[in-house]
């Protein structure tokens, strides 16, 4: 069990990570809502036994304002132990990456040597993410297998999509390529997870930049033009497997949950709204018999 635990944060299942030591800190993003001025990431001390128990200890502002900063994650998690033969020895839960929504910068941080302050080592700019990925936008990013996957909203080079997945070093950080190598008519992103045991990456859709950059658009939602569709891939191939579309009704497919259970071949996805009654919705995907559906489990009334 040790050569599966180089560094401490990883862990081979859920259970071992729930029974592990708790953390001591947190890492929270900041969003300024002063034009002009940055947006910055607080460390918070957890620790029950320090006099600082629940304050923010230190806080980073980033190096230029605009980045509009959402989803962030680490370099290497689990998931980076995925496929056999995997080259893990010195690989740490050690850089945080902030993706900036509106810049499309993105910030990586290094944790080392004191976690409670860390410091700048690198900026991936929209410029170089848009040149080697041909995106923008990026919104998620995962630690996978053969590098970090950055889900991104937009096209590069000034077009408006299709987005899709951009695909990092885990060591230089530098950006490879577009994940994707065959998207069939995949054009909308938003979150992307995983089955990694299946072979199977999982992505969902809210809208292109033009589409979110002011809000809601009412006559796009109205005319059920924003993501309502659930795409499988080929993991190790980049390529489309399957669409499953939730009803155009069902608009903003975004964040993606599946079951921790690595053999498992299920999990949820949340729905903003239903044009039909102003519902929101929780989705359960499963596979049966080779293909991948999707079933509604929960409706949220409108208030």
């Amino acid at each position: 069990m040790a050569k599966l635990l180089p560094d401490q944060s990883f862990y081979p299942s859920p259970k071992m990570a729930m029974q592990a030591a708790p953390e001591k800190l947190a890492y929270v993003a900041l969003l300024n809502q002063n034009a002009g001025n940055s947006d910055a990431m607080a460390v918070v001390d957890l620790d029950p036994g320090s006099k600082t128990y629940g304050k923010p200890i230190y806080q980073l502002d980033m190096p230029n304002a605009g980045d509009e900063l959402h989803h962030f994650g680490w370099n290497a998690c689990s998931s980076s132990f995925a496929h056999a033969g995997h080259d893990t020895d010195g690989l740490q839960r050690r850089y945080l990456l902030l993706p900036g929504l509106r810049s499309s910068n993105i910030h990586v941080y290094d944790t080392h040597p004191d976690p409670r302050q860390p410091t700048l080592t690198k900026t991936i700019t929209a410029a170089e993410l848009a040149e080697k990925a041909g995106y923008s936008r990026p919104h998620t990013l995962h630690c996978g297998p053969d590098g970090i996957f950055v889900s991104c909203l937009g096209g590069g080079n000034g077009a408006d999509g299709p987005g899709g997945i951009a695909l990092l070093d885990h060591d230089t950080f530098d950006v490879l390529r577009a994940w994707e190598t065959d998207r069939g008519d995949q054009y909308l992103a938003y979150d992307a997870w995983w089955h990694l045991n299946q072979n199977t990456l999982i992505t969902s859709e809210w809208g292109t930049p033009s589409m979110i950059e002011d809000g809601v658009n009412p006559e796009l939602l109205l005319g059920q033009k924003y993501g309502h569709r659930l795409h499988f891939w080929d993991l190790a191939a980049g390529k489309l497997q399957q669409t499953v579309d939730l009803g155009a009704q069902h608009q903003m497919a975004l964040e993606l949950r599946p079951s921790h259970d690595p053999n498992a071949t299920w999990g949820f996805v949340g729905v903003v709204v239903s044009t039909e009654d102003l519902s929101a919705s929780v989705w359960r995907w499963s596979r049966e018999n080779g293909s991948w559906r999707a079933d509604k489990v929960i409706t949220i009334p409108a208030p």
